[in-house]
């Protein structure tokens, strides 16, 4: 193999220039998991001059490369999404002028240090305590440091500042002893309530909507999953632009100008006005961009249920363990992360059962508590997906203290979309995962109110072949029993039968080949002239 030669200057770093380097490295480059080496412009070197900058565990990576197995799909997403977790966030607390052209940025978080309040109108301690945890993993997930979590008791939220007066004191107190650069609030905050907070603190603050949008940002793998999020963030922004000192003034109106003298001069629109319109006409094309991807996935879908192979998708909360699961029953190798939202782009595996019959699974996005209405609505042609299905497995995480919790909100997603669609709700399974880390006291609970449900643990594997023979018993009771007789000339029949039901018995005559047989009932219908009567 040909080698490059390059013309190097060698340059010893410190420490300090080292880590800067790095955060340089993380922010500014997507370099994807199977790269090895980083590839910098090295500093005060000729202008074409390259310098190769690796450490010592990716020599190690290299030389030992040849005794590892192959990575598969979802190890090298992973690797490729924790290195391009954002580091500090650091510049100014508003954003007056953009290239973009919009005054005020979408609040994209990757921040080191922030504290977390929430207002407790109901419940016990335990489940604002859970629900304060949860907000903590959503932080974490956007790569931020979580440094104090603090919540008040009140009947609703404060109406001028979400928290009240006196907190709003302490919670100053806090941010100037802590150092830290931005404070999250478990709810959507109106604009009046950021405003007053962020001016009360002297530092940003951001709502869960604001939180969980940046995630799925971060997240987001295809075309179609961008432009969701896109359209989902721009609704969001949309009623919140706002603009500081001269980004307020008036842009000239009228035939001539600002200058045009008296009686030529129009009001104008206002900078904000301008953002606003600017924002309806890119959320415009977002949406017909989607929409024309919809229809692609609509055709994929309809091929889908014209093969005739069931199709079984897995839902659940979030971070229950769905790719898992799904990878536990396929071994597709498909992205797994401890983390809150770590698939959004729906994955499609075609899968064997023990029978022998083939099913495709559909690993979709996650739910969580107070999903935010824009995304539901951006992610609806993703959602479809679940009530398309011929089964619907709901993945449960067993090892959360409140798991009818996470029922409740899948449920209530599920249930909006079913009635806006007009449609019939599919079969579902329950699937209670993680229970190899779940209190016992809480699986008897799940047990006593829950009918048709399943145990399993992913990660060690108990109770995969039951939920593999549940499966296979529901989709049973969708095929039709039929004993058929096909032509020794037909004998692709005879492979989708294999292919798409059971056969369970096979004979040779002298007028063909008689099969007992489970297959669907529009295989069935479909092949009604070789069925004996």
């Amino acid at each position: 193999m040909k080698k490059n030669n390059y013309n190097v200057q060698k340059k010893t770093l410190n420490p300090q220039e080292t880590e800067q380097l790095l955060e340089e490295v993380f922010s500014d480059h997507h370099n994807t998991a199977e790269q090895s080496y980083r590839l910098l412009e090295a500093e005060n070197a000729p202008e074409q001059s390259l310098e190769f900058v690796e450490s010592q565990s990716l020599v190690d990576s290299y030389e030992n490369m040849s005794h590892r197995p192959i990575p598969t799909t979802g190890e090298l997403d992973l690797e490729a999404r924790s290195s391009l977790r954002r580091l500090s966030r650091g510049g100014q607390i508003h954003a007056t002028d953009q290239d973009d052209g919009y005054d005020v940025e979408y609040r994209k978080l990757r921040l080191e240090r922030v504290i977390l309040v929430g207002v407790w109108t109901d419940g016990t301690t335990a489940e604002i305590e859970a629900t304060m945890q949860e907000l903590a993993a959503l932080a974490e997930t956007a790569g931020s440091e979580v440094v104090e979590m603090l919540y008040q008791k009140r009947d609703k939220p404060d109406p001028g500042t979400y928290i009240g007066s006196g907190k709003v004191a302490e919670l100053k107190d806090i941010v100037a002893d802590t150092g830290v650069d931005t404070v999250i609030c478990d709810g959507e905050l109106s604009p009046g309530q950021m405003i007053a907070l962020e001016k009360a603190l002297d530092v940003k603050v951001i709502d869960r909507t604001m939180l969980i949008l940046d995630i799925f940002a971060q997240h987001a793998k295809s075309k179609e999953g961008k432009a969701q999020v896109s359209l989902a963030q721009m609704e969001y922004l949309i009623t919140r632009v706002r603009g500081w000192g001269g980004a307020l003034s008036r842009q000239a109106g009228g035939r001539a100008g600002s200058n045009g003298g008296v009686g030529l001069r129009g009001p104008g629109e206002t900078k904000i006005e301008a953002d606003r319109r600017r924002l309806r006409s890119d959320m415009a094309k977002l949406r017909k961009e989607i929409a024309g991807m919809k229809t692609a996935r609509e055709i994929k879908r309809t091929r889908r249920r014209q093969s005739t192979v069931p199709q079984i998708a897995i839902a659940g909360y979030t971070n229950a363990g769905k790719s898992s699961l799904i990878n536990a029953m396929t071994g597709a190798g498909v992205l797994v992360e401890n983390a809150l939202f770590a698939t959004l782009d729906p994955t499609t595996r075609r899968a064997e059962l023990a029978d022998g019959r083939t099913v495709v699974f559909t690993d979709t996005v996650g739910f969580v508590r107070h999903l935010p209405t824009q995304l539901v609505e951006a992610f609806r042609s993703t959602l479809e997906e679940v009530i398309e299905a011929d089964l619907v497995l709901h993945v449960v995480d067993g090892s959360d203290p409140f798991p009818l919790k996470q029922i409740e909100a899948v449920n209530s997603v599920i249930g909006d979309i079913v009635r806006e669609l007009d449609v019939q709700a599919p079969a579902e399974i329950v699937v209670v995962n993680k229970i190899d880390a779940a209190d016992p006291l809480v699986l008897a609970q799940l047990r006593h109110m829950l009918d048709d449900v399943i145990f399993v643990s992913a990660h060690t594997g108990e109770g995969i072949a039951e939920l593999e023979a549940r499966v296979e018993l529901f989709l049973n009771t969708q095929d039709q029993h039929v004993e058929m007789l096909i032509p020794f000339t037909r004998g692709e029949v005879i492979s989708r039968l294999h292919e798409y039901g059971t056969v369970l018995s096979k004979q040779y005559t002298a007028q063909g080949t008689e099969v007992d047989v489970r297959i669907p009932r529009e295989l069935a219908q479909e092949l009604q002239e070789f069925i004996k009567e």
